[in-house]
């Protein structure tokens, strides 16, 4: 296992849009183009300026098998990925198991920062005793 420390604008953050057809599709805070202008402002403010969009759209969060989120995980393990943004933890998954893995054993496991900008979430910023929470939260929501 790699030793965590902290990252400020080193390597390539990985920007995760998500929408699901049960979103409301006509809803600006929602929309994928409105979450691209989100994360690419919060990546900069955090130094980093190499970043690359991984975009699932239409796709419900309660299936982790999302080819964009595929993606994403397959540049993590190959350790193109220092960082995640996203804008809320929902756009991660909705599978508060899954999603907990993910945040709690794999991103720390590769290295890798955790920004969930809406829900006010930096991994390099210590833990966050809400996030278990409000993966439960999500789930329900689904």
């Amino acid at each position: 296992m790699k030793q965590s420390s902290k990252k400020i604008s080193t390597g390539t953050a990985a920007l995760y849009c998500r929408l699901s057809r049960d979103d409301n599709m006509d809803s600006e805070s929602n929309s994928i183009q409105n979450q691209k202008k989100i994360l690419q402002k919060a990546a900069k403010d955090k130094g980093y300026t190499d970043t690359i969009f991984f975009v699932d759209d239409g796709i419900t969060g309660t299936t982790m098998k999302r080819p964009g989120f595929q993606k994403m995980i397959a540049a993590i393990e190959a350790g193109y990925i220092s960082a995640v943004f996203v804008k809320d933890l929902s756009r991660l998954g909705r599978n508060y198991i899954e999603v907990g893995k993910l945040t709690e054993e794999f991103l720390p496991l590769h290295d890798v920062r955790l920004v969930a900008v809406s829900d006010g979430v930096d991994s390099d910023e210590g833990e966050d005793d809400f996030t278990p929470f409000k993966n439960i939260m999500n789930a329900t929501l689904s």
